[in-house]
């Protein structure tokens, strides 16, 4: 059987498993829970299909297998796992959609769209596999940039990890936190930094298939693609809850880059 239709099988279980877990649960977040894992068994059925002897292919699942474990260990220990672990986005959703319409909306887009979202980005393995060839100097390339960007996206989870804990400390004490939102080390230069790393290591897994297929045209950048789309919309609907919560926040937005790390805009002057 061909490694994509195995992949394709195992979407369709993910499919039927996370969305009766969330009927089970009423919770929404059984996708955000497979996340970090489901592209790391995509992956490695492609290279197990082409006997482990696919150098490229080995790469790419062992790169997939770090970028799986960093998330994975940064989800738990966030409480993602745990019963009403729910991320917060789709309680706030919910109080604005209800009914069949959030049934549908469930149904549609948390479930089978971004699991078919999930499918679709590790795509480029099954490029690779159709075009096995030998592992070149670009390979290299790739394989450097990848972790810079998997060490990147550690540095900002870590960097936002201890800005919580210590905000927590805070309130816990009877302290107003300030700032009361991060805004210093890599998030002095991106409002999401980690947001940039995790698309970027995808577009570069894309660009291991286009090594292989010796061109970037290929169909498969569309899983990069709406993968970027995807952060794009989560980016404006993540913000618009933290300028409700926190006014302070639009200063922020002036000032700095809102995904692309880049130096930080100085402030404007006070006018009459």
């Amino acid at each position: 059987m061909p490694p994509v239709i195995v992949c394709l099988l195992i979407l369709a279980a993910v499919c039927v498993a996370t969305w009766v877990l969330s009927l089970l649960t009423k919770e929404y977040s059984w996708v955000d829970r497979i996340w970090s894992i489901v592209p790391v068994v995509y992956v490695w059925v492609y290279a197990i299909a082409a006997d482990l002897a696919d150098a490229r292919l080995d790469v790419m699942a062992a790169l997939t297998t770090l970028w799986g474990a960093r998330l994975t260990f940064n989800f738990a220990r966030k409480g993602g796992y745990a019963p009403g672990g729910e991320d917060y986005r789709w309680a706030f959703l919910r109080s604005r959609i209800a009914g069949w319409k959030w049934f549908l909306f469930n149904l549609l887009f948390i479930v089978i769209y971004q699991n078919v979202l999930i499918f679709l980005f590790t795509l480029p393995a099954w490029t690779a596999y159709q075009h096995r060839s030998p592992f070149t100097v670009l390979d290299v390339v790739a394989v450097v940039v990848f972790l810079t960007f998997l060490i990147g996206e550690t540095v900002a989870d870590q960097q936002q990890w201890d800005f919580h804990r210590w905000k927590a400390a805070e309130i816990a004490a009877g302290r107003e936190p300030h700032p009361r939102f991060l805004r210093s080390g890599l998030f002095r230069f991106s409002r999401h930094p980690n947001f940039f790393f995790e698309q970027g290591q995808w577009w570069v897994f894309f660009f291991f298939g286009a090594i292989a297929a010796g061109s970037v045209l290929q169909w498969t950048v569309l899983g990069a693609v709406l993968l970027t789309v995807l952060f794009i919309g989560s980016t404006v609907f993540t913000e618009s809850i933290s300028r409700s919560r926190y006014p302070e926040y639009a200063e922020y937005q002036a000032e700095t880059s809102p995904i692309v790390p880049w130096f930080p805009r100085r402030r404007r002057a006070a006018t009459a």
